[in-house]
């Protein structure tokens, strides 16, 4: 697959933007822009950091080993949205513990109570999304003649 600055700029952007959304009107009525602009902030940097730096070396060593259908982008984007969700629960448990110091219980345990949260799907699915996102905007266009 080739590469699409068009896919880089556009397909990471979706997800953060829903999710900042969402979590804006689910936690504050009115007054929400402060939070939704944090909250898309610090959604994008992430969004685009995964993308950038686990991505797009991902999907260049699968079009090296395999030819890249849409079916493949897809389980790569959910594979990496699982990794993403690991990253982050090990970034938390790290200062889970007593007063945001070295955790007191073993990363199995604390990552059992995060599995069970319904906010981990979120992280495959947005994999996926980017993914198909960035697949679609980085396929050759045919021209009609």
């Amino acid at each position: 697959m080739r590469f699409s600055w068009t896919g880089l700029i556009l397909a990471p952007f979706p997800v953060p933007l829903v999710v900042s959304a969402a979590l804006s009107g689910l936690f504050y009525d009115f007054g929400a822009l402060p939070f939704f602009q944090l909250m898309l902030l610090v959604s994008c940097v992430a969004s685009y950091s995964l993308t950038i730096f686990l991505f797009l070396p991902s999907l260049f060593v699968l079009s090296l080993w395999r030819n890249v259908t849409l079916a493949w982008v897809c389980l790569l984007g959910v594979v990496l949205g699982g990794v993403a969700f690991l990253l982050m629960s090990g970034s938390a448990w790290t200062a889970s513990g007593p007063d945001s110091g070295p955790p007191t219980e073993s990363f199995g345990a604390f990552l059992r109570g995060w599995l069970e949260d319904p906010f981990a799907v979120m992280f495959p699915l947005a994999g996926l999304v980017t993914a198909t996102l960035y697949w679609w905007l980085g396929r050759p266009r045919r021209v009609a003649n």
